[in-house]
């Protein structure tokens, strides 16, 4: 299981860079490999991603999120991951976003990525694709979702 922690700062305000992470269906424009995220309900998506040209779908569950603060997931099946993004506001007009992965590399292709590094630039990538992606709209979030989901065992 290897850990990956990177972090992006977005000029635009923590509202709306949380509300655009909210917006699954539009992960593919700025996440390398993703093909189509599907919300299913306020807790479940599917994905169809493709890694060194093979195509792959999972499901996977959000077990935590706060709006403006956090969005907490984990793998039902496919590859072995779980992770969380959490927004921080830096100052009225600047947010920075940092995700934190925990992920298991599923066969020889993402194992090898995974020493090599390339996971870890893939999801600066991403992060550095999402700001542009923001910023390019002045800040305009696509959509928001602002439900709010317990941790496990909490109420």
């Amino acid at each position: 299981m290897s850990t990956i922690t990177k972090s992006v700062d977005v000029e635009a305000p923590v509202t709306d860079v949380y509300n655009q992470w909210t917006q699954f269906a539009d992960f593919p424009h700025f996440m390398e490999g993703v093909e189509r995220v599907e919300q299913r309900d306020n807790t479940h998506t599917h994905w169809t991603i493709t890694v060194a040209g093979v195509s792959r779908e999972f499901d996977a569950t959000i077990t935590e999120q706060h709006p403006d603060e956090r969005v907490a997931w984990k793998s039902d099946d496919g590859p072995n991951h779980a992770g969380v993004v959490t927004v921080h506001r830096l100052d009225e007009h600047k947010t920075r976003v940092t995700v934190q992965m925990d992920i298991d590399p599923e066969g020889f292709v993402e194992n090898v990525a995974d020493k090599l590094g390339i996971l870890d630039r893939r999801v600066q990538g991403d992060l550095d694709r999402f700001k542009t992606f923001l910023e390019n709209r002045g800040g305009s979030e696509t959509g928001a979702w602002r439900g709010d989901v317990q941790r496990p065992g909490q109420s």
